[in-house]
C-alpha cells in the first residue's frame, strides 16, 4: 500500500498545466513536492499565499513563510502574499481550478467530514467550508481505514459534515476512486493491493467494472 508521499505523488498526476490549486492541511500539502517540472502550476494557500513551492530543506526554513497549516514553505519566483479577504475572494469567486483536501470520512454520495471529532476541542471549521462550498473539482487525500482498521469510505458520514455531495475523486493508500451517483467507482489499485482487500476496507457501495489496473506513480 502507499504511504502519505505515495498518495501525494499519485494526486500530483491530476494537476494540469495552468491550474490554480488549493492544498488543504495534511497529506495535500505534500502534492507540491511531486508536480511535474515541465508544467506551470500556481499553488494557493488560504492564509494568503499564491505561488507556493515544495517544502524547504532542513536548515533552510523561513518561519515567516508558512501555509494554512502553519508549516514552513518555499515560494516560487513571482509568488505573492495578500490578506485572507483576498484569498477567500479567490476561493468564493471560483478562481481555483482544483482543491485537494484531507478527510476523516467520505460518504458514497460525496459528502465529506474533515473538521471536527465530537468531544475534541477545535477552534472552528476554518476555510474548509468555503472550499467545499465553492470548489467544483475536489480530490480527497486520505487513508482508506482508521487506526482501528474501520473504513473511512462510508455509506453515510458519522462525523459532522463539512460539505454535501462535493467530492469528485478520492486517492487513498489502497486505491483511486471516483464518486458517482451509484457509489465509489474503483479506478485503480495501489501496487500489490488486491481487489478483495479494497472491498473489505470499503463500507460504502464499491463499483468494479472490468479489470482494475494498478496505479502508476
Amino acid at each position: 500500500m502507499l504511504d502519505k508521499n505515495g498518495i501525494a505523488k499519485r494526486i500530483a498526476r491530476e494537476v494540469k498545466d495552468g491550474y490554480y490549486v488549493n492544498l488543504g492541511i495534511g497529506i495535500p500539502t505534500l502534492v507540491a513536492n511531486f508536480v511535474r517540472s515541465d508544467i506551470s502550476v500556481e499553488f494557493q494557500s488560504e492564509n494568503g499565499v499564491l505561488g507556493m513551492g515544495p517544502f524547504p530543506y532542513e536548515g533552510e526554513e523561513d518561519p515567516d513563510i508558512i501555509n494554512a497549516g502553519k508549516q514552513t514553505i518555499t515560494t516560487l519566483p513571482g509568488a505573492s502574499f495578500f490578506d485572507s479577504a483576498t484569498s477567500f475572494g479567490m476561493i468564493r469567486g471560483q478562481h481555483v481550478d482544483l482543491t485537494i483536501l484531507g478527510a476523516m470520512e467520505v460518504a458514497e454520495n460525496g459528502d465529506i467530514a474533515n473538521w471536527k471529532i465530537p468531544g475534541k476541542m477545535v477552534k472552528g471549521m476554518g476555510g474548509a467550508m468555503d472550499l467545499v462550498a465553492s470548489a467544483e473539482n475536489i480530490i480527497v487525500a486520505m487513508m482508506h481505514t482508521n487506526k482501528a482498521g474501520k473504513s473511512k469510505l462510508l455509506k453515510r458520514c458519522t462525523l459532522p459534515l463539512t460539505g454535501v455531495g462535493c467530492v469528485k475523486k478520492i486517492v487513498t493508500n489502497l486505491a483511486v476512486l471516483e464518486v458517482t451517483d451509484q457509489g465509489f467507482k474503483l479506478l485503480e489499485r495501489a501496487p500489490g493491493i488486491s481487489l478483495e482487500a479494497i472491498k473489505e476496507a470499503t463500507e460504502g457501495i464499491l463499483i468494479v467494472q472490468d479489470e482494475v489496473p494498478e496505479m502508476e506513480i
